[in-house]
């Protein structure tokens, strides 16, 4: 029988409830029966115990050893429990904290809970709900630890231009990358829409010997036919209305670096055959000029779209496909490396914690659970929009489910599939799997078109 009349309950705590690995446990209390019986339960039930008669015996302890949680008497002489809290956020910020608290001073107990506390326990404890409160406290202890350590890699791999993941598929792409960058050869980057085609051409662009030259962006599908030449290969003055001066073209400001051509399947026939002279002959030519003038660019290309079958459809030329594509470089989806989600949660977790001035963890085992398992069909952009989201709108220090959009909370898990009976026309059938595909990445026509291996028009066109 407990004859301890400050502790009441069974023997132990819940046989599923186990202490943290290798978690040390301080209890601060100027009274030895109750801080004998906390660290006779806390020591049965697995944990390091360390005892202090009173605060300042207690912060001593935190300077010199690694303390996972505190438990301390909230009313002792010298150094109360709230002031020993206080100090504790200096010496040992990365160590939880757990009220010990009597009747009378519960609202002393929640001003502590207010002030960074995790918890408080009421005497008489019961000791499941004291071990209980441990447990609580050390999972969240280990998972912020482990928030932390991940982002400590993150910062060790920011020399990879923001290059995040440890996954199979994304450790070969950043091998093959590193290997080609060293070239001279034209890169196609190929991928879903959002799996960080850009970031991988800022990469190479700064693994290879150009890295002290310029790197010059141009996005293909976001100009019109003329102004898109206009912009690749500059125009002299009166080659078009509105032409009042020289203007120097992306190829110019990119001579002797690297030029990104973003989207380069959307761009025309009549442009692609500029291109192409450019990347046989490496000259341009100003509109409204006709003066060769010679450029020593490299090209990376990057499209979410099948260019085979763009080439074969005749809307996009063949020749100029076979001088991008000397050499692919395919990146996986999200999907792919589910493993690589909790790298990157954290990563834009600090992005976004910086850019609003927060100062958020990590993310519950609920949240890191219902991102582990969604399909992510918009892949790395639509992960760093739903962070972004979630670090807006957290009012705790942890990310949690109710902060999450709906889309991935509810949405398509990466197991999704589409159920056609038999009988259904070939043509039923196809529109089925259109539409599903279309459901899971919210209407967006290219991530669905890469998603079934066709071409977006080839969706617009079956959708009409």
């Amino acid at each position: 029988m407990n004859t301890n009349p400050e502790l009441r309950g069974g023997p132990g705590g819940d046989p599923g409830d186990l202490p943290e690995a290798d978690a040390t446990i301080l209890v601060v209390d100027d009274e030895p029966e109750l801080s004998r019986a906390l660290s006779k339960l806390l020591s049965r039930n697995g944990y390091h115990v360390l005892t202090a008669g009173n605060g300042e015996e207690g912060l001593a302890i935190l300077r010199r050893e690694e303390v996972h949680l505190v438990l301390s008497d909230l009313q002792m002489p010298r150094m109360g429990g709230l002031d020993l809290l206080k100090a504790a956020q200096v010496v040992a910020p990365h160590t939880e904290f757990v009220i010990i608290t009597g009747h009378g001073t519960i609202e002393t107990a929640v001003d502590a809970m207010r002030t960074g506390a995790y918890d408080f326990i009421e005497k008489p404890f019961s000791i499941h709900t004291t071990l209980k409160v441990v447990r609580k406290a050390l999972e969240k202890q280990h998972l912020i630890a482990e928030n932390r350590d991940l982002r400590k890699r993150l910062e060790a791999m920011q020399g990879v231009n923001e290059i995040i993941g440890n996954s199979d598929p994304m450790r070969q792409a950043i091998d093959t990358a590193r290997q080609v960058a060293a070239s001279s050869a034209t890169i196609l980057l190929t991928g879903e829409s959002g799996t960080g085609k850009e970031v991988f051409a800022t990469a190479i662009h700064r693994w290879s010997d150009r890295a002290k030259r310029p790197m010059v962006r141009v996005s293909c599908a976001a100009l019109p036919e003329n102004l898109l030449e206009a912009e690749l290969f500059g125009y002299e003055k009166g080659a078009f209305t509105g032409a009042v001066a020289r203007r120097q073209g992306r190829f110019e400001a990119a001579n002797r670096g690297t030029l990104f051509l973003d989207e380069v399947g959307e761009m025309s026939l009549t442009t692609q055959v500029k291109l192409l002279r450019v990347l046989q002959e490496n000259v341009i030519e100003r509109l409204g000029g006709n003066e060769p003038l010679s450029v020593d660019v490299r090209i990376i290309a990057a499209t979410n779209t099948d260019l085979p079958t763009m080439v074969a459809e005749g809307t996009f030329r063949e020749d100029l496909f076979y001088r991008l594509n000397v050499i692919n470089l395919e990146l996986p989806s999200l999907r792919s490396r589910g493993e690589d989600v909790v790298l990157l949660s954290n990563f834009f977790l600090q992005k976004y914690n910086d850019k609003n001035e927060k100062q958020l963890k990590g993310f519950t085992p609920a949240a890191l659970d219902v991102m582990g398992r969604y399909a992510w069909p918009g892949n790395v952009r639509e992960l760093e929009n739903a962070i972004e989201r979630a670090v807006v709108l957290s009012k705790d220090e942890l990310v949690d489910v109710d902060v999450l959009p709906g889309s991935v909370v509810t949405g398509r898990q990466r197991s999704g599939a589409v159920n056609i009976p038999v009988g259904t026309t070939l043509r039923d059938a196809e529109m089925q799997l259109i539409q599903a595909t279309l459901d899971s990445t919210g209407g967006d026509k290219e991530t669905a078109a890469n998603i079934l291996g066709i071409a977006s028009r080839t969706i617009y066109r079956k959708m009409s």
